[in-house]
């Protein structure tokens, strides 16, 4: 009896302690799910988010940053408390991004991408637009809001009714609040800003062999390992930031070539730009564009970039056919620059003979590209036109593998742009007569 005694004397020591132990674990447990973390938040903004805009806390719950525990404090501070205080949330900024995320950011700073603003702000007619359509973001400043942005800026942009949305610049690939990598690397990332009137690079990739092939892997035609090059794949070799091309935007450079009909086409072309002057010499238009780097300055700045590109080519193609590509690319530049010179000279020569009167703001009596929609006269209208949509697809299309693009959409306007400038200006001069 008294073994069985101790037997369960034992037994219900054992139970107790064990029971014990159970208690402190659920208690831990309990103590650990009661305190808020950050992979696992249950702060005010979540809470309040999921009812005020629930679909930013589901695509933030879905990014990396929900799993890295970065949560919106992070990024829009924490004075914003409530309703009655929004104005409080801070709007992330490059240098935001920059604690996680410092080199790509300090790629982007050196690239293209983080001239948009100032170059669009840099245009002689921009202050001319609908701030609407600028600060306001709804047409230039739609996509060159990727730009850095100074203090001047941002007032501007508060002044057209923008609380200072859009300055982060990362989102414009990224698209908040998922902030998907995945996502930016897609072809269709880009779509939103390269297409249309003057830089249609959708439209010519997409329906080139290149994007086709791109596409048919999205959908799932061709396997996924099948050789077809996205945007990111030329422009972000190994994911780097810059996204800068050889010719750059305008496809003018220096120096000047040595084919001497080409470099006269091409000193004509920068005059009209606004960056030599009529005698050929610079104005100060030059370093607004030094400034947003739209162009490669120096040989090796050149040839820096068209070795990347070529490198890039060579891992589906052979360097020679490469190579060869590429300078057919460069060879259509030429083409359609003797158009186009041959174009501002009939204008430039109405304003020399006092056909054309130089407008009020007009640094020299000479044609201005950089006018756009706004140059005075139908007939720089159609000058416009002629460099800003046509010559741009003409060897857009041609480095961009669409020859329709740089037939018909580029290289046949230009020829009839000129047929029309050479009969307006005739008529002009019979008129003036």
């Amino acid at each position: 009896m008294r073994r069985a005694l101790l037997s369960r004397t034992g037994l219900l020591c054992a139970t107790t302690l064990l029971m014990a132990l159970i208690m402190q674990a659920v208690s831990s447990q309990t103590a650990k799910q009661a305190k808020p973390t950050k992979a696992q938040p249950t702060s005010v903004c979540v809470q309040c988010h999921k009812t005020v805009t629930p679909q930013i806390v589901v695509d933030w719950s879905l990014s990396q940053h929900s799993k890295n525990a970065v949560d919106c404090s992070d990024c829009h501070g924490s004075e914003h408390k409530s309703a009655a205080d929004v104005a409080k949330a801070k709007i992330p900024t490059p240098e935001t991004c920059a604690t996680c995320h410092p080199d790509q950011v300090e790629q982007f700073k050196k690239g293209k991408h983080a001239h948009a603003w100032a170059a669009m702000k840099a245009m002689p007619t921009a202050h001319w637009q609908p701030m609407a359509l600028m600060e306001g973001m709804k047409g230039c400043g739609g996509c060159h809001k990727i730009g850095l942005k100074s203090e001047a800026d941002i007032k501007e942009m508060k002044k057209a009714g923008d609380v200072g949305f859009g300055l982060a610049s990362c989102d414009a690939c990224h698209t908040r609040h998922l902030f998907s990598k995945e996502e930016a690397r897609q072809p269709q990332a880009c779509q939103t800003c390269h297409m249309g009137f003057d830089h249609p690079q959708w439209e010519m990739y997409s329906a080139s062999k290149h994007g086709v092939r791109y596409l048919l892997k999205q959908n799932k035609t061709l396997p996924a390992n099948a050789a077809a090059p996205t945007c990111q794949t030329c422009h972000m070799q190994d994911g780097n930031h810059e996204v800068r091309t050889a010719w750059g935007f305008l496809a003018v450079r220096l120096p000047l070539p040595e084919d001497k009909g080409w470099a006269q086409d091409r000193m004509t072309i920068l005059q009209a730009l606004g960056v030599l002057d009529p005698d050929g010499k610079p104005t100060a238009r030059l370093d607004v564009v030094k400034a947003a780097d739209v162009a490669r300055l120096t040989q090796e700045d050149w040839q820096r970039e068209r070795d990347k590109m070529l490198k890039t080519c060579t891992k589906c193609h052979s360097r020679t056919f490469a190579r060869g590509e590429l300078e057919k690319g460069d060879r259509m530049i030429r083409e359609a620059d003797r158009l186009m010179a041959e174009a501002i000279r009939i204008v430039a020569d109405l304003y020399r003979d006092g056909i054309l009167k130089k407008p009020e703001g007009y640094a020299h009596a000479f044609p201005d590209l950089l006018t756009f929609h706004d140059a005075p006269t139908p007939i720089e209208q159609k000058l416009f036109v002629m460099f800003l949509e046509h010559r741009m697809r003409t060897f857009q299309g041609t480095f961009h593998a669409n020859p329709d693009y740089a037939l018909w959409y580029g290289w046949s306007e230009m020829v009839r742009d000129l047929s029309e400038i050479r009969a307006t200006a005739e008529e002009l001069r019979r008129r003036h007569q």
